[in-house]
């Protein structure tokens, strides 16, 4: 029986049987095998168990599907060849046959335009962050030199409601200053 073995530290050893004709790798709940890791799309590749073969199909996703580093739509997965989904490492183990070399990867297919009335694929956002984010980033606003600056992908979100309050609350402390001062100012003339 062939398994997918997660590579990637933190995950090491995580695997998956692949005892389905077809089995959905993603980082949602929905999938056979969930990837709960930010670089890997929702819904990232499938596959398919094809005559003795295990072939990889890219759902369209955001950071790609690589063998071997070579990037893939659809490529068949060899016994001992890596497979690449975002930032997850994982290698493909089959009982009974010796780990492949390193041979790269068929080249990528052509994607296969939707069909017609089938429903539209969702964006996925999944960005790639190799070093994770920096105190620098954070303090830069997410702008790093030879990026677009435009991004405000750090950027402070204005909180409407904060700001109204903070304008009524002022104009209420006004108002009450305003209104002390006036009833001192009575009590000193006499009440008159």
């Amino acid at each position: 029986m062939a398994k997918l073995v997660i590579l990637t530290q933190g995950m090491t050893g995580r695997a998956h049987e692949l005892n389905v004709d077809r089995t959905t790798i993603g980082r949602v709940e929905d999938n056979t095998f969930q990837i709960a890791d930010p670089s890997v799309s929702s819904h990232h590749c499938e596959v398919l168990l094809r005559s003795g073969e295990v072939l990889i199909r890219d759902l369209n996703s955001t950071n790609g599907s690589f063998i071997n580093e070579a990037q893939i739509t659809e490529s068949v997965l060899k016994p001992g060849q890596k497979l690449r989904l975002g930032q997850i490492e994982l290698k493909l183990e089959a009982e009974g046959s010796a780990p492949a070399t390193a041979a790269p990867a068929a080249p990528a297919a052509p994607a296969a335009p939707p069909t017609p009335g089938s429903p539209p694929r969702k964006a996925d956002a999944t960005m790639v962050m190799p070093r994770g984010v920096s105190l620098t980033d954070l303090e830069t606003g997410g702008r790093r030199t030879g990026l677009d600056t435009t991004s405000n992908a750090f950027s402070k979100k204005r909180n409407k409601s904060a700001m109204y309050f903070w304008i009524f609350a002022g104009i209420g402390i006004v108002v009450i200053i305003g209104l002390i001062l006036f009833a001192l100012s009575q009590v000193k003339n006499g009440g008159h």
